[in-house]
């Protein structure tokens, strides 16, 4: 630990001890931090245990998952002493998080066999440590000390899993000016895998979302000893489902806390304005358990519209805790729930339909009740009039709102309402809402202000993009070459519209890495399309054999009364009750709306090899949103033939609907206010650096109406300003951008006395040198991701592009920073866990593989150019082999196989006329032979039958997991001693770790990390 960092960390422990913790400089090792545990332990409990119950509470408490450590800390457990009574206790004061003792322990070592890390700073809850802090020097990005803290956790000999470390809940990273947390979580969602999906950080904000990073004024406003035991108390989640542990977003947090001040105040409604995108439902949820706990409130209704709305957040309250929702298929289900006095029914989620049926005297049910002389639902819920129910309505402005909400607020006097939505309704000219038609009477869509008198907190798309929770968008206002710009508004023709997405939708799609939706303005609109790409794509292939057709989806609800029976009308009604466009669309020649839609679902059937029927359109709408979201690219298990490119809609999937894949919207559709920010918004959730924004193509010229809804939802900046943030900037200033990057890696290689070329970045010398080149070129390559996804480059634009960075000498450039990187990373890996290592250039490296890797280059493509270069026919042959080399060289995904494509390649000759099943069939064989000849040498080296050693690699990689035991069986037969069998294993597993990690693929192998070098 270098001067400067000391420095920072006796500063921090100074602002602790300022904050009323107590700092224990004498707890720096196992044995310390073990004996104050049992010190507070005993004392909490009022117990005093022998020496060997300690020890067995110990190793039972201590547990290397870290899931079942979180339970612990935040239950009652029971412990059975030696004479047989038992022990309720806890670990921590679990009813007052505030009276429990707050220490600071820094420098910690944990000396297990063999691990000598140290801790920076380590918070104890009751001598429980809960927080660990990282401190690094300025300019070490944060992911690299989140990925540092990861590679300590893998460390074979860290104590995380072997000590009361396990108990660590939040782990916080900070190089004094910026400051981040994040959870502790099991291996699967604490990690940094090919995919590059990091793990969720956060940094913390005021009320305001002004970010709060600098190291004191965080330690002020989060590590405060209450604050910090509320956050790890009430505003942590765990995902029983996916045993995870997640904590809430600041302003999650403010939002819940508003909701229970209010119900505490007893004073009004109230709504949340928190954009799309930023996790409604968890904090809608949190707020329920915890008014849970409030025994002054009788109910906790969640009320959600639509059906696919109350499935999805069914799952999604379940998925935070399971069961604690149940499916509450029909009305008299709903009200004996309401009238239920059990505290398992105290939250309910219904529709609010169900909710409505059940209040109106009218309803068919009730009718029926009272002529069977039973009580109708609203008398049996007469006797909850004077009860205080809360009710916390999602996406609060669906069309039928305003008279429900009348009902339900006349009924329940006592109630409260809150409500969430992304994007609120407002009043005044300027506003939003419209004047609707809803069955023939004029009614107008009451503003949230009157529906919830006031806004408790705010968290706009502006906060969000700023935040990096949402991305910004890029919008290409399509104009038809040559003609005359139509007018604002104006359908220009489908085929010409269908010949622009042919042209632009690999470029916006990333070369099919995402997918795309299409947005019609009426079901014969989106009928019509259908049928257009058919025939269109037909013509194209006919044309182009090379062409690749899209894979073209779409949906749009039936007409309900050619419903089969009433409840499959029922079903179609609750489902279509907001998408007003398709219910009008649908009173029309409905007979013709069925006849199409039919078709369309079996031209699905035909071609994902489903049987969908009309019947049960909701399983269709199902399986088109799962292929939307299952689009996660590579992978090989789902091939591009089971995925959709576009999806043609016109009001479904507009709202509410959410997948990292989808990256593009095509409008051809009249969209304003509320409606064209939901609609955009599909497009902006994040995945990656692939994907750097959504993608907007308007075939409508409808600017005006977008800048009015920037206005409009732009929260407290000026329009002008949350334009800026919305939208990236114009292609010419990426251009730019692209050259000045490239001009600083000119500059570069000349310092170095280089020339600025691909070959002669082999020629750098030393690590900082070779570091400063991954750095530079990671920034060029950023900037070209983020043009070649711009649908809007002119001809100039490309050439220019072309110019500052030749194409030849982009993939040579490529090559070799996928070369260079990997060698860093490698001696990465076998730096850490060296706390001594943070003035090395290369230990603050932070790598982004995924950028590097095409999604039009995959092993079908390449085996397809391998065919081609091997054609007989002259000319056929469209690369040279160092071609072909070349451009395998230049993709990530290739960089555990590129040596073995490349020796193939030597033995292949031009025109020699192999099919592409030969070439995929030699290549296989080739590999084969390889990997035996490899395996073969290994086992001699070390002494072993190759038959065995061949047995147990497949072992592992059928199983994807590493048994330590089965390494034992595998050296048994060497009959070595403990000593040196031990060495005998780490020389044996030095050559099998890489072997084993390129065969794997970029898949993770359960327990190998323990042997990485």
């Amino acid at each position: 630990m270098n001067t400067h960092e000391r420095q920072i960390e006796h500063d921090f422990i100074a602002k602790l001890s300022e904050l009323k913790y107590t700092v224990r400089s004498d707890i720096n090792d196992r044995a310390a931090l073990e004996d104050n545990f049992r010190k507070k332990f005993e004392a909490l409990n009022r117990v005093r245990l022998t020496d060997a119950e300690f020890k067995r509470l110990h190793d039972e408490i201590v547990t290397p998952d870290v899931f079942t450590a979180a339970k612990t800390l935040r239950g009652i457990n029971a412990f059975t002493r030696d004479d047989g009574t038992p022990l309720n206790y806890t670990l921590v004061n679990i009813k007052d998080w505030c009276k429990n003792h707050f220490e600071v322990i820094h420098q910690l070592r944990i000396n297990t066999d063999n691990s000598h890390h140290r801790y920076d700073v380590i918070l104890l809850i009751n001598g429980v440590p809960c927080v660990q802090i990282e401190l690094k020097t300025l300019g070490v990005h944060p992911r690299r000390a989140m990925e540092q803290i990861v590679e300590y956790k893998n460390d074979p000999g860290n104590g995380y899993s072997k000590t009361l470390l396990c108990f660590m809940q939040l782990f916080i990273v900070s190089n004094r000016d910026r400051s981040y947390y994040f959870a502790n979580n099991n291996a699967r969602h604490f990690a940094f895998n090919a995919d590059e999906r990091f793990l969720p950080i956060y940094e913390f904000a005021g009320e305001d979302n002004r970010k709060i990073t600098q190291l004191d004024e965080f330690a002020e406003h989060f590590l405060k000893k209450c604050d910090l035991g509320r956050t790890i108390s009430r505003y942590m989640v765990l995902l029983a489902g996916e045993q995870k542990l997640m904590v809430m977003r600041p302003y999650q947090v403010y939002a819940v806390q508003h909701i229970i001040k209010c119900i505490d105040e007893d004073n009004g409604n109230g709504f949340i304005w928190h954009t799309t995108g930023s996790g409604k439902t968890l904090t809608s949820f949190k707020a329920s358990t915890l008014l849970k706990e409030n025994e002054h409130i009788y109910k906790c209704v969640f009320v959600v519209d639509r059906k696919d709305l109350d499935r999805q957040t069914r799952e999604e309250f379940n998925r935070f805790q399971e069961g604690c929702v149940e499916e509450n298929t029909n009305t008299a289900a709903l009200v004996r729930r309401l009238l239920s006095e059990d505290y398992a029914d105290k939250v309910i989620v219904t529709t609010i339909q169900k909710l409505g049926l059940a209040l109106d005297e009218n309803s068919k049910r009730n009718k029926q009740r009272s002529k069977n002389g039973q009580a109708t639902y609203k008398e049996q819920l007469e006797a909850l009039q004077d009860k205080r129910i809360v009710f916390i309505f999602d996406e609060c402005h669906r069309s039928q709102f305003g008279d429900n909400h009348q009902a339900i607020k006349a009924f329940f006097p006592k109630a409260q309402l809150f409500g969430f939505t992304g994007t609120p309704i407002f009043g005044g000219e300027k506003g939003n809402a419209t004047r609707i038609k809803i069955d023939g009477e004029v009614a107008s869509y009451q503003t949230t202000e009157e529906l919830f008198h006031k806004q408790l907190h705010a968290y706009t798309i502006t906060h969000a993009i700023e935040d990096g929770n949402v991305l910004r968008f890029h919008i290409d206002y399509f104009k038809p070459e040559g003609k005359k710009p139509p007018k604002p508004g104006e359908a220009i023709a489908k085929k010409a519209i269908i010949e622009a997405i042919f042209a632009k939708h690999d470029a916006a799609t990333g070369g099919r890495r995402f997918n795309a939706v299409l947005a019609t303005a009426s079901i014969n609109d989106a009928i019509e399309y259908h049928a257009l790409f058919k025939t269109m794509q037909a013509d194209k292939q006919a044309a182009d054999p090379d062409f690749k057709p899209l894979n073209i989806a779409c949906v749009f609800s039936p007409p309900a009364e050619l419903a089969e029976n009433e409840e499959a009308k029922k079903d179609i009604q609750q489902l279509s009750s907001d998408l007003q466009q398709e219910q009008e669309d649908n009173k029309v020649e409905p007979e013709k709306k069925k006849q199409a839609l039919e078709s369309i679902v079996a031209d699905y059937n035909a071609r994902y090899g489903t049987n969908h029927r009309l019947s049960e359109f909701d399983l269709y709408y199902q399986d088109v949103q799962k292929r939307i979201k299952d689009q996660q690219w590579p992978n090989s298990d789902y091939p591009a033939t089971q995925k959709i490119d576009i999806t043609i809609v016109v009001d479904m999937l507009l709202t509410g609907f959410d997948s990292k894949f989808l990256n593009t919207l095509y409008v051809d559709k009249n969209l304003k206010h509320h409606g064209l920010i939901q609609a955009f918004s599909r497009t902006n959730r994040v995945l990656n650096g692939s994907k750097p924004y959504g993608n907007i193509l308007d075939f409508r010229q409808q600017q005006a109406s977008v800048d009015a809804a920037i206005a409009l939802f732009s929260g407290e900046k000026t329009a002008a300003q949350a334009r800026e943030i919305w939208l990236v900037d114009k292609a010419p200033i990426v251009i730019q951008k692209l050259e000045t990057a490239v001009q600083k890696l000119d500059d570069f290689m000349k310092s170095q006395g280089l020339a600025c070329i691909p070959s002669e970045v082999a020629n750098l010398k030393g690590d900082a040198a070779r570091a400063a080149f991954v750095t530079h070129f990671k920034e060029v390559q950023r900037l070209k991701t983020q043009l070649d996804q711009y649908t809007d480059l002119s001809e100039d634009n490309k050439a220019t592009i072309e110019q500052v960075l030749p194409n030849d000498n982009l993939r040579g450039f490529k090559g070799q920073y996928l070369e260079t990187a990997k060698r860093l990373k490698d001696q990465q890996s076998k730096a850490s866990g060296k706390n001594d290592s943070t003035e090395d250039p290369v230990d603050q490296l932070d790598f982004e593989f995924v950028l590097f890797a095409s999604a039009v280059i995959d092993y079908d493509y390449i085996m397809g150019l391998l065919a081609n270069y091997s054609a007989k026919e002259p000319g056929k042959a469209k690369m040279s082999r160092e071609e072909l080399i070349g451009v395998i060289s230049a993709d990530a995904k290739f960089i555990n196989e590129r040596d073995d494509i490349a020796a193939y390649i030597a033995t292949l000759q031009a025109g020699e006329g192999l099919s592409l099943a030969a070439i995929e069939d030699g290549y296989t064989r080739f590999k084969t032979e390889k990997n035996a000849q490899q395996l073969a040498a290994i086992a001699a080296k070390h002494g072993l039958a190759t038959a065995a050693l061949q047995a147990f690699v497949d072992n592992i990689l059928d199983r994807m997991i590493f048994d330590g035991e089965q390494l034992g069986d595998l050296m048994a037969p060497l009959e070595l001693g403990w000593k040196a069998r031990t060495q005998a294993e780490l020389a044996l597993m030095e050559d099998l770790h890489p072997l084993l990690t390129q065969r794997a693929a970029g898949r993770d192998i359960s327990g190998l990390s323990a042997y990485e070098q």
